[in-house]
């Protein structure tokens, strides 16, 4: 029999909180079962395995994120929906590094197309919205952007940009730049 109040939903949020706090590769099915003060053989009545509980971040990960996307998009276009996106990208990989870190993890194709990840590339769609791009370019564009959120999320996150530069916070200064640079390379991009 479940112990009472153990949910899959209860030990992935958990899992998450856990991620965040010592990173997602620390997150194991003993350190849950040590967090929820129960024998580690009483979380499979709830997940599979430790892989299973990762998996299950992700998609918890993602689904917060679609939701924060889709937020920061609303009557934005153009550089702004850019700048919106990418910047809930930063902040949450700043705030949630080990729930970040499981948004990365691949999925296998039939768990993948009922995440939120397919809503994730329909939001990158919608910031594009503001420019007049062919559906080749814009598919083109959704990769650049997501390389260039990601990459770069993942290095502030990190602290690669805390050893100063131009400007304190460096990483700000830089970061409208990159928004400036995408703004401008998307452009070019547009169909006359």
């Amino acid at each position: 029999m479940p112990r009472a109040g153990l949910t899959s939903t209860r030990v992935a949020e958990a899992a998450a909180d856990l991620a965040d706090e010592v990173g997602l590769e620390q997150v194991t099915l003993t350190a849950l079962a040590k967090h929820f003060g129960v024998a580690t053989p009483s979380l499979y009545t709830h997940v599979r395995s430790s892989a299973d509980v990762r998996t299950r971040v992700a998609l918890l990960a993602l689904d917060e994120t679609a939701h924060l996307v889709a937020d920061a998009l609303a009557g934005v276009s153009g550089r702004a929906a850019l700048a919106s996106v990418g910047g809930v990208w930063r902040a949450y990989a700043r705030e949630h590094p080990g729930r970040y870190a499981a948004t990365r993890q691949p999925l296998d194709a039939s768990t993948a197309a009922v995440s939120a990840g397919p809503r994730h590339a329909e939001l990158s769609r919608a910031a594009l919205r503001g420019y007049a791009l062919s559906t080749d370019d814009e598919t083109h564009a959704v990769r650049l952007i997501g390389a260039t959120f990601h990459g770069y999320a993942a290095l502030d996150a990190a602290g690669a940009f805390s050893h100063g530069g131009p400007s304190v916070p460096a990483s700000d200064d830089t970061w409208e730049r990159v928004i400036d640079g995408l703004d401008t390379l998307i452009r070019s991009w547009e169909t006359p």
